[in-house]
């Protein structure tokens, strides 16, 4: 997993011990290549609606039919959690937080602080994913910090397809393609299916778990960034290996990965509310 970091100290740590350096380019810069590979139509992403967790990265996201009067949902991934990873088979459904969340404006800074509600879904099974339910409504958000969520695509996304992976904690973009799709993905005790392998330019490190991954000539979140390959072992802990329908293992030192969001739209109802037993709901269940 990029792993989720514990406060300022193991950021340090981190940057000491020989990691990629963590000094983001300038946001305006980063935007306009992101705009200048997406193609002329396209709109530069951002880090507006992104937030930093104390450990991790995420966004305030939407489906396309929620409403202005809604709970804002806050996404990250499962083991961000702050009650720690969930094992295999767990599903974490309408738990109480009052977690906070740094929410950022198109240039990286923080103007604001969200507090959740609860954790309305979080699971490592499958997916590897957290909704968190906030105490502000999307128009509330919108009105005080004049910050719009981010939309979630409902459709699978394709190979090819020009993305940006925003890091809200490190205030840091990461700019590549999706170069397709791994049918399993195992990492020490968890398998996650049908995810999303980057090509090799986004190079994605410790917390930057949880940062949206965003199509850059939508502007929508396709997936939820979470893991890499850090030093060619198969399958550990950090070393994610693929597995493909014929139980064929391969391993790409170096390489990281996202896990698919289309198929969490479903699963939102009306005021914000998961539920897993709705029509095309892809979630798993507790």
């Amino acid at each position: 997993m990029n792993k989720p970091l514990v406060g300022a100290f193991l950021a340090a740590l981190l940057l000491g011990a020989g990691a990629a350096p963590v000094v983001a380019a300038e946001p305006a810069q980063q935007a306009q290549e992101a705009a200048s590979k997406a193609g002329p139509e396209a709109k530069a992403v951002t880090f507006a609606g992104t937030v930093a967790l104390s450990n991790c990265s995420g966004s305030v996201v939407r489906s396309p039919d929620s409403a202005p009067t809604d709970p804002a949902l806050v996404l990250s991934n499962g083991h961000c959690l702050e009650s720690g990873f969930p094992g295999p088979g767990e599903v974490v459904v309408d738990q109480p937080s009052s977690r906070t969340f740094t929410l950022l404006n198109a240039s990286g800074d923080g103007v604001g602080t969200l507090k959740a509600s609860k954790i309305a879904y979080g699971t490592m099974t499958d997916t590897d994913l957290s909704l968190y339910e906030t105490t502000s409504t999307y128009q509330q958000i919108e009105d005080s910090y004049g910050i719009q969520a981010l939309e979630l695509e409902t459709a699978h996304p394709t190979a090819g397809t020009a993305i940006t992976v925003a890091s809200g904690y490190w205030k840091r973009t990461y700019s590549c393609d999706v170069d397709g799709f791994v049918h399993q993905l195992k990492e020490g005790r968890w398998t996650w299916k049908d995810s999303v392998r980057y090509t090799p330019e986004c190079q994605t490190i410790g917390g930057t778990s949880g940062s949206p991954v965003i199509d850059d000539a939508t502007g929508k979140v396709v997936a939820v960034n979470n893991t890499g390959n850090e030093s060619g072992q198969e399958c550990t802990d950090n070393n994610p290996c693929e597995v493909d329908e014929n139980g064929k293992v391969t391993v790409r030192e170096g390489i990281n990965y996202a896990q698919q969001t289309y198929n969490m739209v479903p699963c939102i109802g009306a005021g914000s509310k998961i539920d897993l037993d709705r029509e095309g709901c892809g979630l798993p269940k507790p």
